[in-house]
């Protein structure tokens, strides 16, 4: 035994699990009067909202929820959802965010999967929450959550958030996690092959994450933040977090609109925003004199698919700092960054701006990140051009998929985590996407997977065969292309007729945006060249 460890063992002095839960309390006993929610005409400062999130634990624990349950929340960008990530794992439940854009088969899905007890609901989503639950044979307790800035929808239940906020003490004292490695939320990914994964975090993880993107970002004291990206995604890539940790302000949006984002921004000052590519290509094809709003520096995180060079660089001409990063569901949102160096200031700005479009080196949080061939795990040379799997091991890896063993041994084969993501390492040691392993679409930053636009496609009585690729697309990033043979006798069918079926059957934001009918290239053994097509779908 070293003599560093003989009687120094871990105390309650010194050793204490790390949990976010800590940001709050410590924001609001440091900057209980300054600012922590703008929300139309609402205003909270910190010391209002920490009381808030104990309500909802203790109303919660009221009712029967502890540790290890459940609590599924359907919200947009408004404070519910800020307190629903402090008050849900306050008592150590395990928070379920709900993507907003998804078919009530989906949501039942995951209420079912995911064993919710407690569903908490914004109004604007009850056709798709009443189907869902009608197809439950055990549904949760549902909290219905009427925002004053919507003002329309129907109540699914009788129980208000507001009432049930008044159950609730707000000098409940919370519980600490036992242990860091406590789960703390549970996501679910766009179900790339048959359901969805339900990826569960860590307190650990996300306390650690957040970390990693005040550290990247560099934001300060108390930056006014905006939410443009769906807190539902990652759990806002941890960012209810972060901005509570560095006692800012939430700025809240229920739906991206331009105009009203430069309109915020300048009413708010607001400092940092988060969002896919085409939230920069939507801010960018405003008219001049609205873009002439910004008048003092904003940073701008994007992730998603790679924003293309020239969108960046007309972002930046607005007066936005461009920070690009990437991540996955998997690992809590970004955790690599393109990480900027001094003297690429000197060069042109579509030079700066392609620089920027790579997806960069590893967050300081994020233990390991490769470039491998995804079946030895040997990295590739950093020669920007051979092609492997992008692979990542930390303490923002998440602790696995839920219920399902055997899609988490995949993923952690050779214990590194695989993206499915294939890139290529630069010299510099910079990594740069070149296409997905299992040909994900994304698209305006959500998941789409083929394999379930084919399948909807092939349910169509006149579809002989399928393929969908990812087709550039500026506004969106990428959108679903699909290629059809049509069975000889439907000649006559047609591309509306074609979207107007996968409408019926997908969310919205799946349906293919371009539908070609032709012969499908193949290889001599029958399978689709999907390779051949994605460059068909490049040149249309």
């Amino acid at each position: 035994m070293s003599i560093y460890e003989q009687g120094l063992a871990p105390a309650p002095v010194n050793h204490t699990a790390l949990t976010p839960l800590s940001f709050i309390e410590r924001t609001a006993a440091v900057y209980g009067q300054y600012p922590a929610v703008i929300h139309g005409s609402i205003r909270r400062n910190w010391q209002d909202t920490y009381a808030r999130c104990r309500r909802l634990a203790s109303a919660l624990a009221g009712r029967g929820i502890g540790k290890g349950d459940t609590v599924a929340v359907m919200l947009p960008n408004i404070p519910a959802m800020l307190e629903a990530h402090f008050g849900v794992p306050m008592i150590g439940a395990v928070l379920n965010t709900l993507n907003v854009r998804l078919d009530p088969e989906a949501i039942a899905f995951m209420l079912e999967h995911g064993e919710a007890k407690v569903l908490i609901t914004d109004r604007e989503f009850h056709s798709v929450i009443a189907a869902a639950l009608a197809m439950l044979k055990n549904p949760p307790l549902v909290i219905d959550v009427d925002d004053p800035e919507y003002g329309e929808g129907c109540a699914v239940s009788a129980l208000d958030y507001e009432a049930f906020l008044a159950e609730g003490d707000p000098e409940y004292e919370w519980t600490w996690p036992e242990d860091e490695w406590q789960a703390i939320s549970l996501n679910y990914t766009s179900g790339t092959t048959g359901n969805p994964k339900g990826v569960v975090y860590h307190h650990r993880g996300a306390y650690l994450n957040s970390l990693g993107n005040q550290i990247t970002w560099a934001m300060g004291n108390h930056p006014v933040y905006l939410w443009t990206l769906p807190m539902f995604h990652c759990n806002g890539w941890c960012y209810p977090w972060i901005v509570t940790a560095l006692a800012g302000t939430h700025v809240f949006l229920r739906r991206v609109d331009p105009q009203k984002i430069l309109t915020m921004i300048r009413e708010y000052q607001v400092t940092h925003l988060c969002g896919a590519p085409i939230v920069l290509n939507a801010l960018i094809n405003m008219p001049d004199t609205a873009k002439a709003a910004i008048d003092h520096p904003v940073n701008a995180m994007v992730a998603g698919a790679a924003p293309p060079a020239k969108v960046i660089g007309a972002v930046e001409e607005m007066g936005i700092k461009v920070t690009h990063v990437y991540g996955l569901t998997e690992v809590y949102g970004p955790v690599t960054v393109c990480a900027w160096h001094n003297e690429w200031d000197e060069k042109p700005l579509y030079e700066r701006a392609r620089i920027k479009s790579r997806q960069g080196v590893r967050y300081v949080t994020l233990e390991g990140l490769m470039v491998a061939d995804p079946q030895t795990l040997e990295p590739v040379p950093r020669d920007g051009n051979t092609i492997g799997e992008i692979f990542m091991r930390g303490n923002t890896v998440m602790k696995g998929y839920l219920k399902n063993p055997t899609a988490t041994a995949e993923a952690f084969r050779g214990d590194w985590f695989h993206t499915g993501d294939l890139a290529v390492w630069h010299p510099d040691g910079y990594v740069e996407i070149k296409d997905r392993l299992k040909d994900i679409i994304i698209s305006g930053g959500e998941n789409i997977s083929t394999i379930e636009v084919e399948d909807t496609l092939y349910r169509h009585p006149s579809v002989l065969e399928a393929a969908v690729v990812a087709r550039p697309d500026e506004k969106w990033g990428e959108t679903p292309c699909a290629y059809i043979t049509l069975k000889g006798h439907c000649q006559d069918t047609t591309e509306d007729e074609i979207i107007a079926f996968c409408r019926e059957h997908l969310a919205g934001f799946k349906l293919p945006k371009t539908v070609i009918f032709s012969e499908l290239p193949k290889t001599s053994t029958g399978k689709i060249q999907k390779y051949l097509l994605r460059d068909w779908a490049k040149a249309l």
